[in-house]
C-alpha cells in the first residue's frame, strides 16, 4: 500500500464497533480492496453483528512505526494481498480439503466475517497512535468476550499488540504461542514501544497472559543479551528452529499447558524463506509448514485457539505465484480446522450466555 492509497483508506474509515461510551472512539475501519477472505461477508458498521461473529478476520496493516523507515512500510499490502489469493487459499466451502480431512461446508459455523482493515483515524506516532491503539484494543476486547475467534492479518509485527491487549475481554489466563525467526522481547527502538520489534515485550507485561512458547528461533535481530535474560527471567519457553529440528515438534506439544486458551502469533520469517520468501528479515533454517501445521493441531487438542495472527509478509517481494500469500492464508485455515473440524468441536471458542 503506498502512501497515497493509504490516505485514501484512512479517508473512507467508519466505525466497526463500540469500544467504550465515548461517542465516535470506535476503531475506524475501511473495506478490504477486494471480496472477503475466503469469500466471507464484509461486516464494517454493523456492531451487533460483528459481536455475534463466530470466526472474525481483521486486518491491521499499520503499526507503530520507526523513525527513518519506510511509512506505510511494505508490510502494510498484505492483508488485502492475502486476502486477493483466497482462491488459491481453498477452492470453496464444498471441495475436500485434505489438511482439514472434511469440507468446509460441514465444519465451518455460519457466521464467518470479515471485518475489514482497522486504521489509525489519525497521526501515526504520539497521542493518535496511542488512541488508535487502545480503541482497537477495546474493539478486540469486545469481539474475544462474546465468544468470537478472532484471525487477524498483519502488517509487520506490532499488530499484534492490540490484539494481546484485548485479549483481557476474555477475562482468564491466555498462553502465547510465538512462531518467529526473533524474540521480539525489545522494550523499546528509538523511542517507540509498540513496534514490530516489542508485541512479546508488551505481550509480558498483561497479566492475563500467563505463559509463552517461542519457537523458530534463529539468527541475529531484534535480541540483545538483556532481551533474552529478560525472556528467560520472566519464563518464556524458548526454542530455536535448530532444537525444534533436533527433538521434534511433538515434544513442543507436549510441553504446552492443558485445558487453556492459546492465542498463536506467526511471523512469516519463522518458517524456512523457502516456503515464505515476502519477508523483510529471511533466515536460513526454518520451521516447516507441516511442524507448524502439527503445532497449531496439537494446540486445539490441548485448549482452545481463541485467536491467531500472522504478520510481516512483505507481497512486494513474494514470488510470482504468490506462493508467501497463499501459505499465510493456508495457516489460518490450520487454526480454523484444529478449532471446527471433525473431532474438535468440543474445544470451540465459549460464547457469552448473552450471545
Amino acid at each position: 500500500m503506498d502512501e497515497a492509497t493509504s490516505q485514501q483508506a484512512v479517508q473512507r474509515v467508519a466505525p466497526l464497533l463500540a469500544p467504550s461510551a465515548t461517542p465516535g472512539s470506535a476503531a475506524p475501519c475501511a473495506a478490504p480492496a477486494n471480496t472477503g477472505f475466503m469469500g466471507w461477508p464484509v461486516e464494517l458498521a454493523a456492531p451487533d453483528r460483528a459481536r455475534a461473529a463466530d470466526v472474525a478476520l481483521v486486518g491491521i496493516p499499520l503499526s507503530e512505526p520507526y523513525s527513518g523507515q519506510a511509512d506505510p512500510n511494505d508490510q502494510a499490502k498484505a492483508p488485502d494481498a492475502i486476502r486477493a489469493q483466497s482462491h488459491q487459499i481453498w477452492d470453496g466451502p464444498e471441495h475436500w480439503d485434505f489438511d482439514l480431512g472434511a469440507t468446509w461446508s460441514e465444519c465451518l459455523p455460519p457466521r464467518c466475517w470479515d471485518l475489514g482493515n482497522w486504521l489509525p483515524a489519525t497521526q501515526r506516532s504520539g497521542p493518535g497512535f496511542s488512541r488508535f491503539l487502545q480503541e482497537a484494543a477495546s474493539a478486540m476486547g469486545e469481539l474475544f468476550a462474546a465468544g468470537t475467534q478472532v484471525l487477524v492479518l498483519g502488517g509487520d509485527h506490532g499488530a499484534s499488540i492490540p490484539v494481546l491487549m484485548g485479549l483481557q475481554g476474555l477475562a482468564r489466563p491466555v498462553h502465547v504461542l510465538h512462531i518467529d525467526a526473533h524474540l521480539d522481547w525489545r522494550d523499546e527502538v528509538g523511542g517507540v514501544r509498540h513496534g514490530y520489534s516489542s508485541p512479546l515485550r508488551r505481550a509480558s507485561e498483561m497479566p492475563w497472559i500467563s505463559g509463552m512458547t517461542q519457537i523458530g528461533l534463529r539468527g541475529t535481530g531484534s535480541a540483545r543479551r538483556a532481551e533474552w535474560e529478560a525472556a528467560q527471567a520472566w519464563g518464556s519457553h524458548c526454542l530455536s528452529a535448530r532444537q525444534v529440528h533436533a527433538s521434534g515438534m511433538q515434544a513442543v506439544i507436549d510441553a504446552l499447558p492443558e485445558a487453556t486458551d492459546f492465542y498463536i502469533t506467526i511471523d512469516a520469517d519463522g518458517l524456512d524463506p523457502s516456503l515464505m520468501p515476502a519477508v523483510m528479515a529471511p533466515a536460513p533454517g526454518g520451521l516447516r509448514f507441516e511442524q507448524v501445521a502439527a503445532l497449531i493441531a496439537g494446540a486445539g487438542q490441548r485448549g482452545r485457539i481463541v485467536g491467531m495472527d500472522v504478520v510481516e509478509v512483505a507481497p512486494t517481494y513474494d514470488l510470482a505465484n504468490q506462493q508467501t500469500c497463499i501459505t499465510a492464508g493456508r495457516l489460518l485455515l490450520q487454526a480454523l480446522a484444529a478449532t471446527w473440524g471433525p473431532g474438535v468441536q468440543q474445544q470451540r471458542p465459549q460464547r457469552s450466555p448473552k450471545d
